[in-house]
């Protein structure tokens, strides 16, 4: 189903997610030691699974892939009904390559984080020379290196890699020959690692962005690094929203998925001050014409701009865009009614709309259609969706509901995290909720992966010290063993994003507000 380009989906569902958690001081590295048998779901995360796959896909880049595949079989053949060890792996793909795999990937396996990339480019009448410099991601002070495998693409040949070398220490020299336009590094997102570019090579790329020029995972990749450079203070947020600008035509449903995901980002920090309408506003300004082009009703079954449609209702919706509220509304009407029957790839988006107006009548409908549904995704969407009310009564209720005997415990987790997303005093409620039931959450997920999840959701996006200091506490108050990694976590994304807001708030509410 080439349709699905299921490898762009790859670079936001698992390439992305693994970057963002690896940027952390509290992430850690593939190949990991054991120290507590509760520790065991935790490290089954996000590092081993997404940034295991990323790192594959990178080798897979570097040796080709028939080298891949014959290192493939051959390891599979030799090592049939036997256990293994990583670094049998490696050497089969070193001996069908003839490249130093074991030496590369080491440095990819054994350390956590990734590099970033700064890079400037050097004109030479038709040819260039890009100068590359290695640093540790958001690690001030650290020393680490990473042999690294860049590639590179040009305004000549934006679909084929022109030039690649193997950075092997602190810095390196990329040739590109016959380029006068713009130089992109990592083309197609293969490479585990983050790109500054200088401000002119950045400024180069904005019409191969806005045209559509580049790929569609080479356009997801330049905005979600420079938002991650902003986030780890080594580039201005307003940089980063400005970009956006050029994206105003983008049609690509993964792309937007990273966008929009980077914009809410941005959005968290606003959300205890009195300038979320400017960010709301500046939503609208984005997404509303993305819903003009493609509508509201699906023409041509593509699976893509299915779920691309969903997304803008989803976020205008949120960000209550008059327009798209009115119309939410009125489907739902009819929805309940039995007068038209709502398609279900809409219904998520649609029940958060409605529910956002904060309408009890609304909200009992929804429960009504919660009671009388047997499916049970839709039920998963029904519970997820009463979320997005963000009245204090209804929030109430949403949190009672979570732990009633009317939704199944798997379920609760998901509930409760709604509330947090879509609201400050949704987030200030789940945390005092989690708190004054800690025991019964406790209890009823202690040692499995939704206690990390339920805390992760919970607590971190909040956007003072004081807040991330009283989640320590909390949680040296009442331990909590199987998800101490993401409490740490947790606690870091806050005070990230704390730092943050002090750094670049004023800069973004001038932004928005020009």
């Amino acid at each position: 189903f080439p349709e699905y380009d299921i490898w762009t989906q790859f670079v936001t569902n698992d390439l992305i997610r693994a970057l963002e958690l690896d940027a952390m001081s509290n992430s850690h590295a593939i190949e990991v030691p054991v120290g507590h048998p509760d520790e065991i779901d935790e490290i089954f995360d996000a590092i081993s699974y997404s940034k295991g796959s990323s790192v594959i896909r990178m080798l897979h880049s570097y040796i080709g892939d028939e080298a891949f595949r014959t290192g493939m079989h051959n390891y599979l053949t030799k090592h049939a009904y036997k256990n293994t060890f990583t670094e049998d792996l490696w050497q089969a793909l070193g001996d069908a390559s003839g490249k130093p795999v074991a030496k590369v990937m080491q440095t990819w396996t054994e350390k956590m984080g990734f590099p970033v990339l700064e890079v400037e480019r050097v004109n030479q009448g038709s040819d260039a020379t890009v100068k590359i410099s290695q640093k540790h991601f958001g690690a001030e002070g650290s020393d680490a290196q990473w042999l690294v495998p860049v590639n590179a693409c040009s305004s000549e040949s934006p679909n084929e890699t022109v030039a690649t070398i193997m950075l092997e220490g602190k810095t390196g020299e990329l040739a590109v020959s016959n380029s006068s336009g713009w130089i992109k590094l990592n083309p197609g997102a293969v490479g585990f690692y983050r790109v500054k570019y200088s401000a002119s090579m950045l400024d180069a790329l904005l019409p191969a962005v806005y045209d559509q020029v580049l790929g569609a995972r080479d356009r997801l990749n330049l905005q979600d690094d420079l938002f991650a450079l902003a986030q780890a203070g080594l580039a201005s947020t307003v940089d980063a929203l400005r970009l956006t600008e050029a994206y105003s035509m983008e049609s690509d449903y993964t792309v937007w998925l990273s966008l929009s995901s980077n914009i809410s980002s941005v959005s968290t920090l606003l959300a205890y001050s009195e300038h979320k309408p400017a960010m709301s506003a500046f939503v609208h300004k984005l997404l509303a014409p993305v819903l003009e082009r493609i509508g509201w009703d699906s023409t041509d079954g593509n699976h893509l701009t299915v779920l691309l449609r969903s997304l803008a209702i989803g976020a205008l919706g949120n960000h209550r865009h008059a327009k798209t509220v009115e119309k939410a509304h009125r489907l739902f009407r009819a929805h309940v009614a039995g007068e038209s029957t709502l398609p279900a790839d809409l219904r998520a988006a649609v029940y958060s709309a409605v529910l956002g107006s904060n309408n009890a009548s609304d909200y009992d409908e929804l429960l009504g259609l919660f009671e009388k549904t047997d499916l049970h995704e839709e039920r998963v969407r029904l519970m997820r969706s009463l979320g997005a009310a963000t009245s204090k009564e209804l929030i109430e209720r949403t949190l009672k509901f979570a732990v009633s005997d009317k939704v199944r415990s798997q379920d609760t987790v998901f509930v409760i995290g709604s509330v947090s997303a879509h609201s400050s005093l949704g987030r200030d409620m789940a945390w005092t909720f989690l708190q004054d039931n800690w025991k019964m959450l406790f209890d009823r997920y202690e040692g499995g992966f939704l206690l990390s999840r339920l805390v992760s959701s919970l607590c971190s996006d909040f956007v003072t010290e004081a807040r991330a200091a009283e989640v320590e506490a909390f949680f040296a108050a009442n331990p909590a063993p199987a998800a101490n990694r993401s409490i740490k976590q947790a606690c870091e994304r806050v005070r990230r994003n704390a730092t943050l807001l002090e750094r670049d708030g004023a800069a973004i509410v001038e932004f928005l507000r020009a």
